[in-house]
């Protein structure tokens, strides 16, 4: 029981922050032009995302309140290593892409030490079933349609 309550407890406080952060991350991609800009506008007087933060809000409650935790538990960890072999790509890509770009970090050990983050997240990602795959790859999938269909054209990057 207590396992439970404290698992409970764990799994609230990181939804809560992922939460909150996901919608900086959609405000973001809104002033990139990859999201429509309602996702960007901010609250006068809080300075937040606010619709952001209610359309993440209200998506979140109606997965929660129709998928098994279970289910949900192993979605939300394949999306987090897919994001971490994303970012362990994107660092040995822009060391060679863009060596000179001052940057306020360093990673050591380019390119071994992300080629072991990737390889580590794959191995952790091979232990959640097929049909975290599958579901993984729909999400992905929902994604690229969305950048192609809209991002992509309206990207900051692409206009200047």
């Amino acid at each position: 029981m207590f396992i439970d309550a404290g698992a409970l407890i764990g799994i609230t406080t990181v939804i809560l922050v992922l939460l909150y952060g996901q919608s900086r991350i959609f405000a973001t991609m809104a002033n990139d032009g990859l999201l429509p800009p309602v996702f960007a506008r901010v609250h006068p007087r809080l300075g937040t995302p606010w619709i952001s933060q209610l359309i993440i809000g209200v998506a979140v409650a109606i997965v929660a309140a129709t998928t098994p935790i279970d289910t949900l538990s192993k979605l939300v960890g394949a999306g987090t290593l897919f994001a971490f072999i994303l970012v362990c790509i994107a660092v040995i890509y822009l060391r060679r892409a863009e060596p000179g770009t001052p940057r306020p970090f360093r990673t050591p050990w380019v390119p071994w030490l992300p080629l072991l983050g990737i390889l580590s997240c794959l191995g952790l990602l091979a232990g959640l079933g097929e049909y975290t795959w599958i579901r993984l790859g729909i999400w992905i999938a929902i994604g690229l349609v969305i950048y192609f269909l809209y991002g992509r054209f309206r990207s900051r990057l692409r206009t200047k």
